[in-house]
């Protein structure tokens, strides 16, 4: 049985993350830990986290690459949970993935999308279907194994700390979970799992101009991890074939958990 530290990043957020807090608070396995991390907030953030018995860590260093990492570095589980601010997760989200940990212990995270909750029919199809639908289809081919979802994924504590010594926390101009995908060393099983059910925010479609940081931050963050790249993904391809890392999970295997 794993104890889980869940990890939310957060600035000026309290609305949101009061939401957060409420589905986190009816999960049929409840947390063993709420890690918040206030990253410089001037509203009412930390306020809301203390009223949901969320131990508060405090990181000066504005980005959320460097608050994700403060969670990560300050969590006592040995399953780091992690999900945003406006991230509504599903009853029984903690529950599956402690079943899926528990079931595999070579399995060092586990990733998926999500559905936008506040969006149009139509937008929410286009943010689902093209938007991310298109990180994960893209970034598999080029990674060689998933992609990591920041509002939807799990690792082992022992995967973190292999991880950290090389993502960039202090970088403004990173996408924290595309960069911690690159992070990820051959021979890491890393998972596709429908069964981790999420809604999210349609907030990235709020402005073009919102939407085009978002996209010049991908950019930026595979410019940055580029060099080591190439050989990396030659290593996991090479473990892939050799049975190390597992093909995504499929719909129907993902309903075979108990």
């Amino acid at each position: 049985m794993s104890v889980i530290s869940v990890v939310i990043p957060v600035y000026n957020d309290a609305e949101m993350l009061r939401r957060c807090l409420t589905a986190l608070a009816a999960q049929s396995r409840p947390a063993d830990e709420l890690v918040v991390v206030d990253n410089g907030s001037t509203d009412d953030s930390a306020e809301v986290a203390r009223q949901h018995g969320a131990r508060i860590v405090v990181e000066p260093q504005r980005g959320i690459a460097a608050a994700s990492a403060a969670g990560f570095d300050a969590a006592h589980g040995d399953l780091l949970v992690r999900l945003d601010a406006d991230s509504v997760a599903d009853p029984g989200w903690l529950q599956h993935i402690e079943q899926r940990f528990d079931a595999d212990a070579d399995l060092d995270a586990a990733t998926a999308t999500a559905q936008f909750n506040d969006t149009t029919r139509f937008v929410g199809w286009i943010g689902r279907v093209v938007y991310l639908g298109g990180y994960f289809r893209g970034m598999e081919l080029m990674l060689g194994h998933p992609p990591l979802f920041g509002s939807n994924l799990a690792l082992r504590a022992t995967a973190w700390r292999v991880m950290r010594g090389t993502f960039h926390r202090y970088s403004a101009t990173v996408h924290d979970d595309l960069d911690l995908s690159f992070q990820v060393q051959p021979g890491m099983v890393v998972l596709y799992d429908e069964g981790m059910r999420m809604q999210i925010s349609g907030r990235p479609f709020d402005s073009a101009w919102l939407f085009a940081i978002r996209s010049w931050r991908g950019v930026a963050t595979i410019g940055l991890n580029w060099s080591g790249w190439i050989h990396r993904r030659t290593s996991i391809v090479r473990a892939q074939r050799g049975g190390a890392v597992r093909a995504p999970l499929t719909r129907d295997s993902a309903a075979l958990l108990p």
